[in-house]
């Protein structure tokens, strides 16, 4: 049997993912042209962006293992396979770097380093009021993997962290909350809200006048999720009539960001380009193997997608 790539790598991404899988996988047959092999060989794809339709017609295929961590794009292909498993990258490394990024955004804003840096462009020279971290109430919106570890990280900082799931059940060690009742007043506790929830038909657009206006005047936001989460306009609004501080974006609806978005000129606004935690291929092809030796064994693979959740 063998395993389809079925990925927008360029040649040099390619090669290293494949060096990688079959150091971890010797033995296997790796494919990345449909047309090289009988479809009826393929049981099992890893994908990073597969394009439309590239897993229509695969009888056989038994496990889809996604090499990033949001699997909303795939789950938007109407083409897939429904019978099949899909995984999702659970990757320690992935997470800990969304947890870096998490604390360099909070950091920044609490200590006004973004205001420092506006400063030092006008030449200007005056030091802000500086408050402690526990002075500072944190909303983590998502209590997934990535939810978790940045969490945490943030409250080993001295921060004050509250947390947020869509649904009950989310596993935390911080105080949370959960459900559409809870979001709203746990905005109005925090001065940085960081989101970090999946992209689902639920949480589309959550991230919109009623939160903002939800959240204390002056309060700060940071969305390395996905920007389909945020209505642009209400962002916009929420900054330019005083009420938001600042925005951290690391996401867009639109990706790359068009260049007459207001985004970028924006005084308030400090983007990144979708770098916040970039897939590892070491770690993560490790990963990968782990679930194709279960799935050999005749085990469960790890980190299934609830199709009906959205992730």
């Amino acid at each position: 049997m063998a395993i389809l790539l079925a990925t927008d790598f360029d040649a040099a991404g390619l090669c290293r993912w494949l060096e990688l899988l079959e150091a971890a996988l010797p033995g296997e047959q790796f494919v990345t042209d449909r047309r090289t092999v009988d479809d009826a060989a393929i049981d099992m794809a890893l994908v990073a962006n597969p394009s439309r339709g590239a897993l229509s017609g695969l009888a056989n295929l038994r496990l889809i293992q996604s090499l990033w961590a949001g699997v909303d794009k795939l789950l938007g292909d109407s083409s897939l396979p429904p019978h099949v498993p899909i995984a999702r990258m659970v990757d320690p490394a992935m997470n800990a770097a969304m947890a870096e990024t998490a604390l360099w955004a909070v950091l920044s804003l609490h200590r006004g380093f973004y205001e420092y840096a506006a400063q030092q462009r006008m030449r200007r020279w005056h030091p802000l009021v500086q408050s402690r971290a526990d002075e500072v109430t944190v909303a983590v919106l998502g209590l997934g993997q990535m939810g978790r570890t940045a969490a945490l990280r943030l409250a080993a900082q001295g921060y004050r962290v509250l947390g947020w799931s869509a649904r009950p059940g989310a596993k935390a060690s911080i105080e949370a909350f959960a459900g559409d009742d809870a979001l709203q007043p746990l905005l109005a506790r925090c001065d940085i809200a960081v989101n970090l929830l999946p992209l689902t038909p639920a949480t589309r657009g959550l991230l919109c006048k009623r939160a903002f206006n939800a959240m204390r005047r002056g309060a700060s936001l940071v969305n390395l999720a996905r920007g389909a989460h945020v209505v642009d306009a209400d962002l916009l609004a929420a900054l330019d009539g005083g009420h938001l501080r600042h925005a951290v974006l690391d996401v867009f609806a639109i990706e790359p960001l068009p260049a007459d978005h207001r985004y970028w000129s924006h005084p308030q606004v400090t983007l990144l380009p979708h770098a916040a935690a970039q897939t590892d291929a070491r770690s993560a092809a490790a990963i990968a193997a782990t679930n194709v030796r279960l799935l050999r064994a005749g085990g469960p693979p790890q980190y299934l997608v609830d199709r009906t959740r959205g992730y």
